[in-house]
């Protein structure tokens, strides 16, 4: 589980409560039924006109990412694919059924499958980016209905906030409905603005960062599985895959230690 995440979302919504108990107010203040109403309810609405059944259906389980992303390490899968370029200069392509069948990434083991079923290097380059492609365009779709949840989240609010100013100015003459009217307008509001800012973005921003960094994984084992059905040797492949790492020298001290000059 993503602890930060958690943390974070958790963090966010205790400075708000306590920022709003430090200036005097009351927390039951910031819990109002008919402006959570018009901000969440609203929000939903309007993403679900927009959106196709099932892409929602997929934004709303990919949330999940937010706290239990999938488990991706470009260090593990240099070190599966070099284990599989020592198995193929062994015992040959075929040699890699076995492995094929045990694969628990699908991805993977449809490259495995290609190698072994003797596929042109281009075709596996072309089959597998292809794949590659039409996964990240429909998890990017994901991503961008919560981008327009919090596009459309402040807007709904400010609706909230007006048909509260509404019903004050219709009840001018009476004192003790004016209350109720105020706070369901500022409230809506903040409603509207906190999801957009503090729920909405960051989960489209932490989606897209998960996906960026899947299709990466995903395109070094595309360079990889084609290095091993070209023939080069181990040595070669790993050299090629390090370079996909280079950014990221946390994901192994290796990666950006320079080898010694003879």
């Amino acid at each position: 589980m993503d602890i930060l995440s958690l943390l974070g979302i958790i963090l966010a919504f205790v400075a708000i409560l306590g920022g709003n108990l430090l200036e005097g107010g009351a927390v039951s203040s910031l819990f109002n039924g008919p402006a959570g109403l018009i901000g969440v309810g609203g929000t939903l609405v309007a993403t679900i006109l927009q959106t196709s059944w099932p892409m929602l259906k997929r934004a709303f389980g990919q949330v999940r990412w937010v706290f239990i992303p999938p488990y991706i390490s470009l260090e593990d899968g240099i070190g599966k694919v070099i284990d599989w370029s020592v198995k193929a200069r062994k015992q040959g392509l075929l040699g890699l059924e076995g492995l094929a069948e045990k694969e628990p990434e699908r991805f993977a083991r449809k490259g495995l499958q290609l190698l072994v079923d003797g596929a042109e290097t281009e075709t596996i380059r072309s089959i597998m980016e292809v794949d590659l492609e039409s996964r990240e365009q429909r998890d990017l779709e994901c991503a961008r209905v919560y981008e327009a949840m919090g596009g459309y989240s402040p807007t709904i609010g400010i609706i909230g906030a007006v048909m509260g100013l509404i019903q004050v100015m219709t009840n001018l003459e009476d004192p003790e409905s004016l209350g109720t009217g105020i706070a369901t307008a500022f409230v809506a509001t903040i409603y509207g603005v906190a999801l957009a800012n503090l729920l909405f973005f960051p989960v489209a921003n932490k989606l897209r960062g998960i996906i960026n960094e899947r299709s990466r994984y995903e395109d070094m084992m595309i360079d990889g599985i084609v290095a091993i059905a070209e023939g080069e040797n181990r040595k070669c492949i790993e050299l090629r895959l390090r370079g996909v790492i280079q950014e990221n020298p946390g994901e192994g001290e290796d990666a950006t230690t320079p080898e010694p000059v003879s």
